[in-house]
């Protein structure tokens, strides 16, 4: 029986105090993230983690020195690969602290497995993020390997959304109407202006969740978290919306993240929590909602047909969907 290695694609994080200078390196190092020739983006990398590794400990020690990414990400492998069977393998790849895609090459390249799918853990797809990600797979392995690229209007993704939501949202009806706010993470607005289709995607996922709540005259808005630096990124940003609507019950949906980790556990759970002054209640991420992992079991077995085509209804240049690497 022939073999298929799934490739879980993400972006990781540092495993303890002293791992958060040199992961935040490896992340301003990345060329999808700052596009500047070598060595002035070395250089600025560089300064960039010696600036911000102290603000980040103090992050990272809200939750016990490290990320919880890797936890999460290893079981959503375990999970994904119990519902596969034995036909697949899957493995986990972060893109900026371990376990690195060549701590898993040698096997995946040794002749055990005829085919590879590349599967990012980011349901909208990104310059920054998944094509980051999968253009490091390709340049190492060395067998016939698929992309998913994107699943933002995926209808198990969706579902998944629909009933993490619904309990915390009749929850906050108790102490009024709440607004729903949707929070993705931002994006320099150079970025988009370049043809990055992330903001599509997370507008498409937020309105077919919203469609799909059914929820007369639900109050809804998109906004954008985690801003970094002086340069103009997507708005409105989640803090200034939590504000604005900090007299009434907020719920606060993480749209654009699939595990729990500092973005969501300190900066939603935390900082923006304290900002609201009537009721905040924060929708969990996906993480092992049954069908969020049967959409990612559904699109390998999607990617494991060659004949298959993606669900992805976006043609976009900057799109992976349809494509098939040799």
């Amino acid at each position: 029986m022939s073999k298929i290695a799934i490739v879980l694609l993400n972006l990781g994080g540092p495993d303890s105090p002293e791992a958060v200078r040199p992961f935040l390196f490896n992340l301003f190092c990345d060329r999808r993230i700052i596009n500047l020739p070598n060595p002035l983006r070395y250089c600025l990398a560089w300064w960039i983690s010696s600036r911000r590794f102290r603000e980040a400990r103090k992050i990272y020690s809200q939750m016990g020195g490290k990320s919880s990414i890797l936890p999460e990400t290893n079981m959503q492998a375990k999970l994904l690969g119990d519902l596969l069977g034995p036909r697949y393998e899957v493995f986990v790849a972060m893109r900026h602290w371990h376990p690195f895609i060549q701590q898993s090459a040698a096997r995946i390249n040794g002749g055990e497995f005829t085919e590879a799918i590349l599967l990012p853990l980011y349901p909208q797809f990104s310059t920054t993020t998944s094509l980051s990600s999968i253009e490091q797979c390709l340049k190492i392995l060395r067998i016939p390997t698929q992309i998913v690229c994107c699943y933002y209007d995926n209808q198990l993704f969706i579902e998944a959304h629909v009933e993490t939501i619904l309990p915390i949202y009749t929850n906050a009806c108790a102490l009024g109407k709440p607004i729903v706010l949707f929070s993705a993470h931002g994006l320099p607005l150079s970025v988009i202006e370049a043809g990055d289709p992330y903001k599509f995607q997370v507008e498409e996922s937020v309105k077919r969740i919203v469609s799909a709540l059914k929820i007369e005259n639900l109050d809804w808005e998109l906004c954008y978290q985690s801003k970094v630096g002086k340069a103009k990124w997507l708005c409105p940003d989640t803090e200034s919306t939590i504000r604005s609507h900090s007299g009434r019950p907020i719920v606060v949906v993480p749209i654009a993240f699939v595990s729990e980790h500092s973005e969501t556990r300190v900066e939603l759970d935390v900082e923006y929590a304290s900002l609201a002054k009537v009721g905040y209640f924060r929708v969990p991420t996906l993480s092992a909602h049954p069908k969020f992992i049967r959409c990612l079991a559904e699109l390998c077995l999607l990617s494991s047909r060659r004949e298959a085509e993606s669900e992805c209804s976006m043609k976009h240049k900057m799109c992976f969907c349809r494509s098939k690497v040799e």
